[in-house]
């Protein structure tokens, strides 16, 4: 049965302060695991992501563009609010006559479960996909942009265990070999592996942010000419 604004209303009410209590719940619950910690943290992602939804329903539900909520505070509020509430009641006991078996779940059930699984964590649940090597987040799994950096031209031959400990020095790389697509193609996957590892293990990071402040270090660098690596800028050919 549809529910009327005002009743969507209250919905919400509830459901954000249920949302709010899980969240903060869920942020101060100590972790023991380090699984156990990444499945937390994506719950909370979750439970914030669900929270602006709500609220953004309710935001456009009270500024009522479309005048639905007025038209029905009138309807109850009006002269003829007994006829209304009647009416109402009537369209309730036919709904629940035709639908008499149907199961109706409380939200606080919903929240209670999400409770038990906080409370009880199940130590083979994978709420993020992580490959092996990744170890559920404790590790990178560079192989991929590693077989892409032995390739390129002017690469040196190194062992994978060697990259690891020097992928992220890219400014010793001759900048007159980094003017190729090949170079920009090996730069975009490890960006890319390293932002999406990056969320999977820290989903509330405020990503726009920090990218923000890395990008306006990297402007200031670049336009002075001490950009690590990059010390004298040079014309793309």
């Amino acid at each position: 049965m549809a529910a009327t604004i005002i009743e969507e209303q209250r919905q919400c009410h509830e459901e954000l302060e249920r949302l709010q209590d899980a969240l903060v719940a869920e942020k101060l619950h100590k972790t023991i695991s380090h699984r156990e910690h990444i499945n937390s943290e994506h719950r909370a992602f979750l439970l914030y992501e669900r929270l602006q939804q709500c609220t953004g329903k309710l935001i456009s539900n009270y500024e009522d563009k479309d005048g639905i909520r007025k038209r029905e505070i009138d309807q109850i509020g009006g002269p003829n609010e007994f006829q209304e509430f009647y009416n109402r009641l009537r369209k309730l006991k036919d709904y629940h006559k035709k639908h008499s078996n149907e199961i109706a779940s409380p939200m606080v059930m919903e929240f209670l479960e999400l409770k038990n699984i906080r409370e009880n964590p199940d130590e083979n649940e994978e709420m993020v996909e992580f490959s092996d090597e990744e170890g559920y987040g404790k590790y990178l799994d560079l192989h991929e942009c590693y077989d892409q950096f032995v390739n390129l031209k002017h690469a040196t031959k190194i062992e994978y265990l060697t990259y690891l400990t020097s992928f992220d020095r890219l400014f010793e790389f001759p900048k007159d070999k980094k003017l190729n697509a090949d170079y920009k193609k090996y730069l975009m996957s490890l960006q890319d592996y390293l932002v999406g590892f990056l969320h999977r293990i820290n989903p509330l990071m405020n990503f726009d942010a920090e990218t923000e402040r890395i990008l306006e270090d990297f402007e200031e660098k670049w336009a002075t000419g001490t950009f690590p690596g990059w010390l004298e800028i040079l014309p793309v050919l």
